[in-house]
């Protein structure tokens, strides 16, 4: 089985629509993907509506945290959307959206770039903004070769120049929120190093205590020896270890399947949870 537990599509800062995305998986001969749009699951039901025969589709969010004054993100599996507490939390974290994105934007206009909001709501179109929208502006003026490029001290990256703080959960209430509503925590990319600074292993050791369930080791920005030193700190706290792609389409040079979960980690995580389940795919809309 081929399984990559980490997507985005346009319900967030993906550039493919939920139906392209699930089309893609399968395209790709991925056997089981998570859609894990930033702070949102709406989606959900147009890519259940589009799965393809033999697909199955994990639901998922990818959550944003705030630990140490360190920005996080924590991705949710199989949660109850209807959950109203967690639902809620969502929603402020996504209102916030807006009004941190044109801050974002007036402070790259005073450093000199002539970036617009219209230009920045183009991008997005109906997405829930995000810095990946700002950081694609970035590189349609040729301000930075890649998005990537933007998520640096120099312009977006946390404390940048141009950065701009958002509602954000604090993990540990994070994970009791997704417990509540039947899901299952993992820690994406916790060892970003090139997005800026990252929480340390004291952290992860008190998150693992407060019921996170794992930490996403195999990922695009983590190298060899820092997968095996994650691998190693998962053992010694019982965490699971997922690898993902973290696919955005083009907004990111990554392709669906470029890292993997393993079957039985995926097995394990699909039994802890309670509050959905894994939807296969029945042939999907034309």
């Amino acid at each position: 089985m081929r399984i990559d537990l980490h997507t985005h599509s346009t319900a967030s800062d993906g550039t493919d629509t939920p139906a392209e995305l699930v089309r893609n998986a399968a395209a790709a001969g991925l056997d089981v993907v998570a859609l894990t749009d930033h702070d949102s699951t709406r989606g959900h039901a147009e890519a259940i509506a589009a799965l393809p025969e033999g697909l199955t589709l994990v639901t998922g969010a990818e959550v944003s945290c705030r630990i140490d004054g360190i920005g996080m993100h924590l991705l949710a599996y199989l949660f109850d959307p209807a959950e109203p507490d967690f639902a809620e939390e969502l929603e402020r974290v996504r209102d916030d959206r807006v009004p941190r994105a044109r801050s974002m934007v007036r402070k790259l206009q005073d450093l000199g770039v002539p970036i617009t909001w219209d230009q920045v709501l183009r991008i997005a179109g109906d997405a829930s903004l995000g810095r990946p929208h700002v950081a694609t502006a970035l590189v349609e003026l040729g301000v930075v070769a890649t998005v990537s490029d933007a998520f640096t001290p120099e312009w977006l990256g946390d404390g940048g120049r141009a950065y701009a703080g958002k509602h954000e959960l604090d993990p540990f209430e994070a994970i009791r929120l997704v417990k509540a509503a039947g899901g299952v925590t993992v820690f994406a990319h916790p060892a970003a190093v090139k997005r800026g600074r990252v929480v340390g292993e004291e952290a992860i050791v008190r998150l693992a205590s407060a019921g996170l369930d794992g930490i996403e080791v195999d990922h695009m920005d983590h190298d060899a020896p820092t997968r095996a030193r994650l691998r190693s700190l998962a053992a010694d706290l019982g965490l699971l270890t997922t690898g993902s792609s973290d696919y955005h389409g083009t907004r990111k040079f990554v392709e669906l399947g470029a890292c993997t979960t393993d079957p039985e980690i995926y097995g394990e995580i699909t039994r802890r949870a309670a509050g959905a389940f894994p939807v296969p795919g029945a042939g999907g809309d034309a």
